[in-house]
């Protein structure tokens, strides 16, 4: 093979059916910050790119119903949190929000809290600290990875 590698993450691009809709949710439920606009060849902006806070890799929305569809209750991203007491200041805030979410679930390695964009798509907040026992192997944990 030849010597090619990767040297990290450019961005991620979720879909979204609704653009404004989604922006909106991201920003007030995730403290996204938009710092690019992405108009298509007519003008009309069907793409954003920004930032979450300590997430390390920007993140990109882009208008495309049919996507946004089939990735309803699918997790392509898994956003780290601290640890469990992370996840309980996520709950509160989600709570505080009125919006809907898993509550604290037990991972493979740690603790998930999913919270569910306006399209269903799931996105995760998983932990990295050590407070969890590891439950690599055991049934029913597969899923969390």
């Amino acid at each position: 093979m030849a010597d090619v590698r990767f040297t990290g993450i450019h961005h991620l691009k979720l879909p979204v059916s609704d653009l404004v809709r989604s922006r909106e949710w991201y920003e007030r439920v995730l403290g996204y910050t938009v710092e690019l606009e992405f108009p298509d060849d007519d003008g009309v902006v069907r793409g954003v790119g920004g930032r979450l806070p300590g997430a390390g890799v920007p993140v990109a929305l882009r208008q495309n119903a049919q996507a946004a569809v089939g990735n309803a209750g699918f997790d392509p991203v898994s956003f780290a949190i601290a640890d469990r007491t992370a996840a309980e200041a996520w709950i509160a805030h989600f709570d505080a929000l009125d919006v809907r979410h898993s509550g604290i679930k037990a991972g493979t390695r740690g603790w998930v809290v999913d919270v569910y964009d306006p399209d269903g798509l799931t996105v995760r907040l998983y932990s990295t600290g050590d407070d969890a026992e590891d439950r690599t192997n055991q049934p029913g944990h597969a899923h969390t990875v």
